[in-house]
């Protein structure tokens, strides 16, 4: 998985019934473009995530279809 810094990561619900996450990612860590990534959350947390097979990456100004 690759990204760009204002790429959108989205983290689909692990159980049924659970809501995804996204965010903007700020930073990426990996040499090019590679986790971990710095993510700032829709809520405004921000962390430093290494995505699992739940997510994705949108690339800044695609529309998620929401």
């Amino acid at each position: 998985m690759r990204a760009h810094d204002g790429d959108h990561l989205v983290v689909e619900g692990a159980k049924v019934g659970s809501p995804r996450r996204e965010g903007e990612v700020i930073e990426t860590h990996g040499s090019h473009g590679e986790p971990p990534f710095l993510v700032r959350w829709s809520d405004g947390a921000e962390c430093l995530v290494y995505p699992g097979p739940d997510a994705h990456v949108e690339p800044a100004g695609a529309s998620s279809g929401r």
